[in-house]
């Protein structure tokens, strides 16, 4: 296994930019990829994305500058399992409410004696083929990033931030925005400011922030607001964005997009 690159620019302070693929075609990621983009997060919670289509991804963004990683379906020993046994760098942990939500994902991801993962002969370890070195870094290398997107989250987000080895978080406005009541809304009523206190308070303890831009003014102003993981968007959003600015410019009216 190589090092983690995500893991060394954050460590670094760097600010990082990223790509959330929610299409099945890989040549998305490889062309993100060439662009020398930092990470890809392969969506497989919504949407129609399995395990073979995720494996795709992976395959063209392994042994690169990029890291890739998985937002898995569920906080479960399976889901954890299989990702990181395809060979992605991390996982991101979706509606991740507490501390112990937080905790259970390491479990899944760690080998012993820190956690429960077993031993398989696949593609992280080149089909056994590498089993010495993957297993000598993988604890440390593999990232566990859990989904700070409810109330219960932000609620326990001081506990959260506790967990052993917790290197980054990432940030759900829209399903923030509804558990505070605001449904539809990116960042309703105080949650906008609720995410900058969250990301200060994890930048005091080390930890990394990220969350996705929803154009290029926003991604700017996440910048600046010291967020270290930038989505700049996801690849249907991006595709929608430039059709729909190059229809305009051409005279085209055409229906908004709501977010990224």
């Amino acid at each position: 296994m190589s090092q983690n690159p995500l893991r060394k620019k954050l460590q670094s302070d760097q600010t990082t930019l990223g790509l959330w693929a929610t299409m099945e075609c890989a040549s998305i990621t490889e062309i993100a990829v060439a662009l020398n983009i930092d990470w890809v997060v392969v969506d497989m919670e919504h949407g129609h994305l399995d395990y073979k289509d995720a494996m795709d991804h992976i395959r063209v963004v392994r042994e690169t500058g990029t890291s890739i990683i998985i937002r898995v379906p569920d906080i479960r020993e399976d889901c954890v399992k299989k990702a990181l046994d395809m060979g992605a760098h991390g996982v991101i942990l979706p509606l991740a409410r507490s501390a112990e939500d937080v905790e259970r994902g390491f479990q899944f991801g760690r080998y012993a004696p820190r956690g429960v993962r077993g031993i398989g002969g696949e593609r992280a370890v080149k089909w056994g083929l590498g089993f010495k070195d993957y297993l000598e870094i993988a604890n440390e290398e593999t990232m566990i990033i859990p989904m700070i997107e409810t109330k219960e989250a932000a609620e326990d987000i001081d506990n959260i931030l506790e967990v052993d080895g917790l290197e980054a978080i990432f940030l759900g406005p829209a399903d923030m925005s509804a558990t505070y009541g605001f449904l539809g809304e990116w960042e309703g009523g105080d949650t906008a400011q609720l995410n900058i206190d969250i990301c200060d308070k994890a930048a005091t303890k080390g930890i990394a922030t990220g969350v996705v831009g929803v154009g290029i003014e926003d991604a700017q102003k996440r910048q600046e607001q010291g967020f270290q993981m930038i989505a700049v968007g996801s690849d249907a959003g991006l595709l929608i964005r430039s059709v729909r600015e190059s229809m305009e410019s051409l005279g085209r009216e055409v229906k908004p997009h709501l977010w990224f």
